[in-house]
């Protein structure tokens, strides 16, 4: 598989949000949106109204991280706002996992689940095979900057294995300090899909077209 870029746009300049989209729609393949409730995580961020504003420059799928403790309340207002994808942290649905499948599955968008680090896959195997796509976060939800855990390797490895012998069609995805420094571990390890924020791209060059090609520059380099 092709490898695949998603850029975080809690990342991005909020000032230049129209300019930066239409340098980005011709190159990446996702929009990752992170939504946080302040709860969840200490931080409030992005939110359905965003989603609303930044569908009318979007010509990439709009995929929502939801890192907030009652997922559910989000999923209609999101396909309202245009969100293409809904991934909720297995974390906060441990009761209810299927009901939330069906739900974001019933609004016509694609459904993921997101793994903090010191959450296993085990957690999920019994709705694995519903899923769309999987995100193995690489540093603890909440915070942009993080250094990276090297840990979660050896889950995104499971993730592959998983996937492989059970047939399972999910996109390995992995969010968190995803740059030149990890690249090529995160690549070997089977991820098909990588999160860029400030570190992986938006820090490169304050000419967004620039910092692409130095992120694709970095990750051609480190995977050969």
């Amino acid at each position: 598989m092709k490898p695949m870029f998603s850029p975080s746009l809690m990342c991005m300049d909020f000032l230049d949000i129209k300019n930066q989209a239409e340098i980005l729609n011709s190159r990446c393949d996702f929009y990752h949106i992170d939504i946080m409730d302040g709860h969840f995580v200490p931080n409030i961020t992005l939110s359905p109204c965003f989603v609303e504003a930044f569908k009318r420059v979007a010509d990439k799928p709009l995929d929502c991280h939801l890192m907030v403790t009652n997922p559910q309340d989000y999923i209609q207002p999101l396909k309202n706002a245009g969100a293409d994808i809904i991934c909720f942290h297995a974390e906060a649905v441990s009761n209810y996992a299927f009901r939330i499948i069906k739900a974001i599955k019933d609004t016509g968008c694609q459904v993921g689940a997101v793994f903090s680090p010191a959450t296993p896959l085990e957690s999920a195997r019994y709705y694995l095979h519903l899923l769309d796509k999987i995100t193995i976060m690489t540093v603890d939800p909440g915070f942009a900057g993080q250094p990276f855990i090297a840990g979660m390797l050896s889950k995104i490895e499971q993730a592959k294995r998983l996937k492989e012998e059970s047939g399972y069609r999910y996109i390995i995805e992995v969010d968190g300090s995803c740059n030149e420094r990890t690249f090529g571990k995160l690549y070997k390890a089977g991820t098909e899909c990588f999160v860029v924020g400030t570190s992986g791209l938006f820090s490169l060059d304050s000419d967004l077209k620039k910092a692409w090609n130095k992120m694709e520059e970095n990750f051609n380099k480190c995977t050969g």
